[in-house]
């Protein structure tokens, strides 16, 4: 009875700053996820301890739930018709910020000695961004220019480019250090990415003509839910990527569901309950005393990743011929970095044991850095999405 008290009350508490949030955010030029992480941080063990250990334990569940929920919304925006206007722009400044981060931060570890090991699994790591926080920017800016679009389609790609080049970055550090496995990573990547494709397509097919049908022309909240945790469920089964699953069953039902006029509406008015739960206790988990042991490696690893993704980004947009304001803004609109790239640095670190305690530090430290600096980026390249759209090309 005590743990569920506490359960209650501490959920009914953050549900309450959720919204407090959510009024400062419309008043200030931080956005609220960055408000969500800092008031997290505030009442987690490193702030005033006033989260009970019984609710932050339950992060891992509520941060599944949330990126289901983000992969299914990220899916649903990668349409046909988004990739007929925009597919060239798209696919040239994910590809050209994902290797151009990796390049980048790989040379500027190497330059101060660290071992070109620890440098390519960090180069492959810095690649990744975060969808969630960088999902809740777009939705709460209520932006919906071209920009916006590109952006949200760029993010939903990101993941799939980095969990493919951080796959290649473990097989060539294990030939490099001349590890020999039965199965190697890269292929233990390859069925993760396919199960979930794989996945995401047989409950996508089905759920297309099937979903819409009782309300017409609008799945209902239990349709929605139903399939976003059906999804889920199966791929935690099958051990293969979630997101991914999610992502790819949201671009099947968008493109094949004819007869709805939106699929999705109905998970992005629940959704942000889940956001802010997720925020809350994310922050509250960051360890905000990472930064003052951050040093010279942890610097230069953040003016590394941003510098690629603006290089990355800006040489996209001039190959594909964007417009102005996506020259300027898209690369410091894809900063954030949160969860993928912690997962990451564990799988690496059990991999490679050696060099677990130097890629945690730079990587916990930094991610304390993008996760409450970067949306703020987002949110400014986004204003300029809409007044910059008017600037010649």
């Amino acid at each position: 009875m005590q743990t569920t008290a506490q359960i209650l009350l501490s959920v009914g508490f953050i549900f309450l700053l959720g919204l407090a949030t959510d009024l400062i955010g419309k008043r200030t030029f931080l956005p609220r996820v960055t408000l969500l992480l800092i008031f997290g941080m505030l009442i987690g063990q490193e702030g005033f301890d006033l989260i009970p250990l019984v609710v932050s334990e339950r992060l891992d569940l509520i941060s599944e739930l949330a990126l289901l929920m983000i992969g299914f919304l990220l899916g649903g925006r990668l349409t046909k018709e988004l990739f007929i206007h925009s597919g060239r722009q798209i696919l040239w400044i994910s590809i050209s910020t994902v290797i151009s981060t990796v390049i980048i931060v790989i040379l500027g570890m190497v330059s101060l000695g660290v071992p070109i090991g620890i440098a390519i699994l960090l180069g492959c790591i810095a690649s990744a961004t975060a969808p969630a926080a960088t999902v809740d920017t777009v939705i709460e800016s209520k932006i919906k220019t071209p920009f916006a679009n590109v952006l949200l389609a760029i993010v939903a790609l990101d993941d799939l480019w980095a969990l493919i080049i951080f796959s290649i970055g473990l097989s060539l550090v294990a030939s490099i250090n001349g590890l020999v496995e039965e199965v190697s990573p890269l292929q233990n990547i390859l069925c993760d990415i396919g199960g979930a494709g794989f996945l995401g397509m047989v409950i996508g097919l089905p759920a297309a003509y099937l979903t819409g049908r009782i309300k017409p022309g609008e799945p209902m909240l239990m349709e929605a839910m139903g399939l976003v945790l059906i999804c889920g469920g199966l791929a935690m089964w099958l051990e293969v990527s979630f997101l991914i699953a999610s992502m790819i069953m949201g671009i099947v039902i968008a493109n094949l569901a004819k007869h709805h006029e939106y699929p999705f509406h109905e998970i992005e008015n629940i959704e942000w309950p889940f956001m802010v739960l997720f925020f809350i206790l994310a922050g509250a988990s960051l360890e905000f005393s990472a930064l003052k042991g951050i040093g010279l490696l942890g610097l230069i690893y953040i003016i590394s990743r941003v510098v690629g993704k603006v290089a990355g980004a800006t040489l996209g947009a001039y190959v594909s011929h964007s417009d102005v304001m996506t020259h300027r803004w898209m690369g410091l609109a894809l900063l954030p970095q949160a969860g993928a790239a912690i997962g990451m640095t564990l799988i690496a670190a059990n991999q490679f044991p050696e060099y677990r305690q130097l890629m945690l530090t730079i990587v916990i430290s930094s991610t304390v850095f993008f996760e409450v600096l970067g949306p703020v980026m987002t949110r400014q390249a986004l204003r300029h999405s809409v007044t910059d759209k008017e600037l010649p090309g």
